[in-house]
C-alpha cells in the first residue's frame, strides 16, 4: 500500500469451536497472509465465541484503542441460530459502508450460489473500518480480495483523509 498512512489491523476468528481449542482457525491466518502481502501490519489477533457480548466487546475495545484503523471478522455471518456477527457489528459502528459488502456477496456469487446466504456488514466506528467476511478460507479469501483494490482509500478516509476523491 502507498498510503501517507501506517494501516494496522486486527483479525477477529468469531468461532465456538475455535474458541474452545475444538477446531483449528483457519481463515484467520488466510487473512493475515493477504494482509501483510499488501503492507498491512497485524497487531492482535482474536478468537472469541460467537457471543453478542464477548462480540461487541472485541471490536469496541480494537476500534477505540487507537491502534488499529482496521478489524476483519471472520465467521458467524451465515443463518445459524449462533451466526450473530452481523448483528453484533450493527450495535457497534456508528456508519455503514453497504457497497464493499454488496461487492463480496455480487462477486462470491460467481463462485458459488451460497454467497447469497452471507449477511455480512462492513462499517465504521471512529477511525476504524470493520469487514465482516466469512469463516470459510475460501470465503474469507475471495471476500477480501474482493475488496482490496478500495481498501486503501477506504481506510484513509475513515482516518481523516482531507484530500479530495477524484482522480
Amino acid at each position: 500500500m502507498s498510503s501517507e498512512y501506517q494501516h494496522k489491523a486486527a483479525v477477529v476468528t468469531i468461532s465456538d469451536k475455535a474458541s474452545q481449542g475444538l477446531r483449528e482457525d483457519v481463515s484467520g491466518p488466510v487473512i493475515k497472509k493477504l494482509l501483510t502481502g499488501i503492507g498491512i501490519e497485524i497487531t492482535q489477533s482474536l478468537v472469541v465465541p460467537d457471543e453478542m457480548d464477548q462480540i461487541t466487546g472485541a471490536l469496541k475495545r480494537l476500534c477505540d484503542s487507537n491502534e488499529v484503523s482496521l478489524v476483519l471478522t471472520s465467521g458467524g455471518t451465515g443463518l445459524s441460530p449462533r451466526d450473530i456477527t452481523p448483528e453484533a457489528t450493527m450495535q457497534v459502528i456508528e456508519r455503514q459502508v453497504p457497497g464493499m459488502a454488496e461487492a463480496m456477496r455480487a462477486e462470491g456469487l460467481k463462485h458459488t450460489p451460497r454467497a447469497m446466504l452471507s449477511r455480512g456488514l462492513v462499517g465504521i466506528r471512529g477511525a476504524c473500518l470493520i469487514i465482516n467476511l466469512p469463516g470459510s478460507p475460501k470465503g474469507a479469501q475471495e471476500n477480501l480480495e474482493t475488496v482490496l483494490p478500495a481498501l486503501e482509500h477506504a481506510l484513509d478516509k475513515a482516518c481523516g483523509d482531507p484530500r479530495d476523491c477524484a482522480r
